[in-house]
């Protein structure tokens, strides 16, 4: 497809990532509108964000690197375009994606593969198969929406990162990339009809001029609209304005509008130099000043992006000498591979090495990346794009980018049905009864029997032959409220009714209340439940907490409104079944009580907790507040992959595992004084020195801190022992 009136079949125009420049050794000579300073700022868009991965402080806002990164994309591809444009009156849309393709999927498909086979080789065998299929996403440009999703979902944003989930930038760049030469080629071609109709003398001086105008008009358009969803979707949503195109869309446009507007500027060369420097500064004002707590990218994100536009429209005419030196230079070079190369390496690394992440170790991988990044720019982007073959015709190029997806998609596909690593398992466990042979919840000796399990299972050394639920099922093993939607995600607001389970005949109703630390108790409860012939009402929702306080959630990066709603929706909801009994338990990792001093953090949740235990006891029901679990060392499952035969490696020990304990004890006072019985289930978990993460034949853990269904389950009759 060409939107013009002839079609260009050569693709010799340079890449926008990165212009075509010698190569070492080469008399070539660089291409006049070539600009080293754009190299340098490159530069300095992938140092801050593979330093802030690697964890070097000072710089808390790195990320904003990736915010440089679009502004250039933005204003390279439209120069590209527009130069085409004008020179030949026509943009050839074959030939841009030729020239995207040559550019880009050499070196991301030799990335991906190459990840993909580390991962296998390093990583725990039970993330391999969704790392498989985060390279399917990749390949369709579509990371940006995984992560998206998978950020509003509590359960899998605690999940280990992905060695691949740096792609999500490429791919919100792709996504705009689909529309943008599209309609500056409608506009040459509505230009160009124009032109024929009313047979212009002076074409080539209405053609420099007229699209242009029209393109800036769309373009303010485009960031006006961007700009307010960016900022709106931060306050409503922070995972879906972090990786969505929509939210993004303006950052690219602004440099974009550079593209069109900077060789028009006249040349000022003293405000030239200010305001670049100026805008240099804003960029690593915003690196130093921003961190994971700041509502990005928001209204924050102007920072970044507006000072990256100034540096490039005043580096037009004037270029800013810091930007020139010939280190950054080089690291421009190979901005584009070192940003492939270092997240993966980052990830995987430490596992290849059989080391903790630490400053140390993730500098001298984030330098072995950069290797690896000069390695990919000689030995495949500059063959490949320098390629003649690629020259001549766009539909060879368009080829190449078809073949490379395919292969990579194949890759990732047999991925997926590939065997996992061996893991070594030893004997079959003895297996954990959860009722007696009657089939009813076991009687008075629980306690003591399951407290001499958990200590001959601190001995164990080697996972189990008998594991229940397998290292594999367990990420996806969950009770049934969560299919149900009987617990409610973050976005929800309303809670589901009436979400009824034990007896279903039952004549009275236990109710079990909080965030989904409650929920993973509901197998046990919907045991007792059922053995004492009563209704159990779920009322949970992610990261909302049973107190009576109003949460900030880093999730969304703001108060937790949802949940303030929710609370007030289920104090309704659980007066009106009329219960007996109210179980609430909630996290307790130390989240934050919003607009309260950190001095006053622990009393807030104390005074939080009391009241809500007296407001469920104002419905005439007894109250039962489940402290929080001990939590482990990280993700179970991954770990006990990664450790088979040594899996003492993930237990970790009382002190280790309770979180906040000054909190933890004064919520308990506070609890008793206002009338709930408390139960601390660490006896259940624990010995006095060690958390094993398997008890019996037993997965405690399905992921960093929740039950498995099995050993919720499990636990019934001691916690049938201690409700009243």
């Amino acid at each position: 497809m060409v939107v013009a009136t002839r079609s260009v079949q050569r693709t010799g125009v340079p890449s926008p990532r990165s212009p075509q420049r010698p190569s070492a050794g080469s008399t070539q000579r660089a291409p006049a509108w070539f600009r080293p300073d754009i190299e340098g700022l490159r530069a300095v868009a992938v140092l801050l964000v593979v330093l802030y991965h690697a964890g070097v402080p000072g710089i808390p806002g790195g990320f904003v690197g990736v915010d440089v990164f679009f502004v250039i994309s933005g204003f390279l591809i439209t120069q590209l375009l527009l130069r085409e444009l004008a020179r030949s009156g026509e943009i050839s849309i074959p030939g841009f994606y030729a020239r995207r393709f040559v550019r880009l999927l050499p070196a991301a498909s030799v990335v991906l593969v190459a990840t993909l086979v580390a991962a296998w080789v390093w990583m725990p065998p039970v993330r391999f198969r969704g790392i498989a299929v985060d390279a399917l996403f990749t390949v369709g440009y579509a990371m940006n929406y995984r992560l998206a999703v998978e950020g509003t979902d509590y359960l899998a944003s605690a999940q280990t990162p992905s060695p691949l989930q740096h792609f999500w930038s490429l791919a919100v760049e792709e996504q705009f990339y689909v529309v943008w030469p599209l309609l500056i080629g409608v506009i040459g071609l509505i230009w160009g009809r124009t032109r024929g109709r009313r047979r212009r003398r002076h074409s080539a001086q209405h053609r420099r001029t007229v699209v242009p105008h029209r393109l800036v008009a769309i373009l303010g358009a485009v960031i006006v609209v961007s700009f307010a969803l960016s900022i709106w979707q931060t306050a409503a949503s922070a995972p879906w304005a972090y990786f969505g195109a929509h939210t993004r869309a303006w950052e690219l446009a602004v440099g974009a509008l550079v593209a069109v507007l900077a060789p028009r500027l006249p040349d000022v060369p003293v405000l030239y130099v200010v305001v670049g420097l100026v805008g240099l500064g804003c960029v690593v004002v915003a690196a130093v000043r921003f961190d994971a707590g700041t509502p990005f990218p928001g209204s924050a994100a102007a920072l970044p992006v507006l000072g990256t536009a100034a540096v490039i429209a005043t580096g037009h005419l004037r270029p800013l000498p810091v930007l020139r030196l010939p280190g950054l230079e080089h690291i421009g070079r190979v901005s584009y591979s070192w940003y492939l190369w270092h997240w993966p390496v980052l990830i995987i690394g430490p596992h290849a090495l059989g080391v903790e992440p630490a400053l140390g170790w993730n500098l001298a991988l984030a330098a072995f990346a950069l290797l690896l990044a000069a390695l990919t720019l000689v030995a495949v982007e500059n063959p490949v794009r320098h390629r003649g073959v690629f020259k001549v015709s766009s539909w060879r190029g368009l080829g190449l980018g078809v073949g490379l997806s395919a292969y990579t998609a194949v890759v990732g596909v047999v991925a997926m049905t590939v065997p996992l690593r061996q893991l070594p398992v030893g004997e079959n466990a003895v297996e954990v009864n959860v009722a007696g042979s009657d089939g009813e919840v076991a009687g008075s000796d629980a306690s003591r029997a399951l407290g001499e399990l958990i200590a001959a299972s601190a001995a164990t050394t080697t996972v189990p032959a008998n594991l229940t639920p397998s290292l594999v099922d367990a990420p996806r093993d969950s009770p049934p409220i969560y299919p149900d939607t009987c617990h409610r995600s973050i976005a929800d607001v309303g809670i589901k009714t009436p979400c009824l389970y034990g007896d279903p005949a039952g004549t009275a109703t236990i109710v079990l209340y909080g965030d989904s630390h409650a929920g993973h108790w509901f197998d046990a409860l919907d045991a007792i439940a059922k053995q004492r012939k009563l209704r159990l009402a779920v009322v949970t929702k992610s990261s909302c907490t049973a107190a009576s306080v109003r949460v900030y959630e880093p999730t969304l990066k703001r108060e937790y409104v949802e949940c303030r709603q929710f609370q007030e929706a289920a104090t309704e909801y659980i007066a009106t079944l009329d219960p007996v009994l109210v179980v609430m338990s909630s996290s307790g990792a130390g989240g934050r009580v919003a607009s309260v001093a950190d001095s006053g953090q622990d009393q807030a949740w104390a005074n939080g907790w009391a009241a809500a235990v007296r407001t469920a006891a104002a419905t005439g029901a007894r109250v039962v507040v489940i402290e929080d679990t001990p939590w482990p060392k990280g993700d179970v499952p991954e770990c006990l992959s990664a450790n088979a035969a040594a899996i003492g490696a993930c237990a970790s020990s009382p002190e280790q595992a309770i979180r906040v304990p000054t909190r933890r004890r004064m919520v308990a006072a506070a609890v008793a004084t206002a009338g709930a019985t408390v139960i601390d289930p660490t006896p259940w978990l624990c010995t006095p020195k060690v958390c094993p993460p398997v008890v019996g034949n037993l997965l405690v853990y399905r992921d960093g801190s929740h039950l498995t269904t099995a050993y919720s389950a499990a636990l019934a009759p001691v916690l049938a022992e201690k409700l009243p």
